[in-house]
């Protein structure tokens, strides 16, 4: 089979088409706006089906450099630490901690049913946690850095498992997010949608602020600083715990604390606007390359097991955030939006969690309250617990 490589300039211009092509499906097909799928599924799947079936075919492969898409992750995941605000979170601390500690009960739920199904089924209990919080909250980079962990612990082909189930996942994140966000709304009559061929200005494609190019210029720099500077936090949390934590980590931290230290200095305005707007370039971008890049075909080879252990994660997902989550957020609009980027962060990754709420908000508006805390809990907080608890359950059923 012949294997197409695409180098990382190449991989970028793929990422701009099929996001390009994503937001024309979604604007030309009414479904897609109606379900608030986000355009960069639509494009990134567009482009994985399409390399699937070279790859079912036989005739080639298509596989392209990385490189960029890391970039644009850490990038983008820098610009959510710029929107933490101390004041603002010591305001909203209880409902931070709440989420928070839902987001812990999920993690021990997804490696509890992840194990039990194995376990069930005559297999090996690690490979449910590679079907669980491994993969599901984690995502694919915790998959990739922590499947070497379950091989070592017995569990052969364990990394290869985990990052199909954060492909399943990935995909599961992002289609369920919107749909599960507007039945809430529609059902408890939170807010009126608007008319077909509009959307809420802040959200819009075409929004607009008044600006000057040295305020880009000066958001861009400060987000540099952000990343080579937390690149060394990143590393030296790794060093200090014990175990690995994602590259954005330290950038998003340096970021809370730049963010803060201009805060309470008069001489400099912070650029918000600016930085929210390549924010969402560096998000679009980065899921674009991420989705296109998906190997579906890695999940027609997996077992039965698997199968049943990555349903059963669905279902525990659908009917936690619509039972839990939503209820004890408050049942209002901000809870239904908390609810899309929960499932969004809870099956895939904080960027997936995101874009559905940013699919969401074009149809409905806005949620302030949504967008401060999902990426706090979901990107930052998260991470820590799922690392810990993911060490220990390796330690007990290995």
């Amino acid at each position: 089979m012949q294997e197409i490589q695409l180098n990382m300039y190449h991989a970028l211009a793929l990422g701009a088409v099929m996001y390009w092509l994503g937001a024309a499906l979604t604007r030309k097909l009414p479904a897609l706006r109606r379900f608030c799928v986000p355009a960069p599924l639509v494009g990134g799947l567009c482009f994985a089906l399409f390399n699937t079936l070279l790859y079912a075919s036989g005739l080639a492969v298509i596989t392209f450099d990385e490189t960029l898409e890391t970039v644009f992750m850490i990038l983008f995941f820098t610009t959510v630490g710029f929107t933490v605000s101390i004041p603002m979170l010591v305001k909203s601390g209880k409902s931070v901690m709440l989420l928070l500690a839902l987001s812990i009960v999920i993690i021990l739920l997804q490696n509890a049913v992840g194990s039990g199904v194995m376990a069930l089924m005559g297999k090996n209990p690690l490979y449910g946690l590679g079907c669980g919080s491994i993969s599901m909250i984690g995502g694919p980079g915790t998959a990739a850095a922590i499947g070497p962990d379950l091989d070592a612990a017995g569990a052969v082909v364990g990394t290869t498992v985990a990052v199909a189930a954060a492909t399943f996942g990935l995909i599961f994140g992002s289609v369920l997010g919107g749909p599960i966000a507007r039945h809430l709304i529609v059902k408890n009559h939170l807010r009126e949608e608007l008319p077909e061929g509009r959307e809420h200005e802040e959200d819009a494609d075409d929004a607009h602020f008044t600006t000057h190019s040295n305020r880009f210029v000066l958001g861009f720099l400060m987000l540099a600083f952000c990343v080579g500077l937390g690149s060394y936090v990143t590393t030296g949390l790794t060093k200090l715990c014990g175990f690995n934590f994602p590259a954005y980590i330290g950038p998003m931290l340096v970021a809370v604390a730049v963010r803060n230290l201009i805060d309470h200095t008069e001489h400099i305005e912070f650029p918000a606007a600016e930085i929210s707007t390549m924010g969402n370039m560096f998000l679009a971008i980065f899921l674009s390359m991420a989705l296109s890049g998906l190997k579906l075909w890695q999940l027609v080879d997996l077992a039965l097991p698997m199968l049943v252990c990555l349903a059963a994660e669905v279902l525990l997902m659908v009917f936690f955030s619509i039972l839990v989550v939503f209820p004890l957020m408050g049942r209002n609009y901000d809870a239904a939006m908390i609810t899309a980027g929960f499932i969004g962060f809870g099956m895939g990754a904080t960027s997936n969690a995101m874009a559905n709420m940013q699919a969401v908000a074009r149809r409905y508006g806005p949620s302030p309250s949504a967008y401060f805390m999902i990426p706090m809990v979901g990107g930052l907080f998260n991470d820590f617990f799922n690392a810990a608890i993911i060490a220990l359950s390796i330690g007990l059923l290995s």
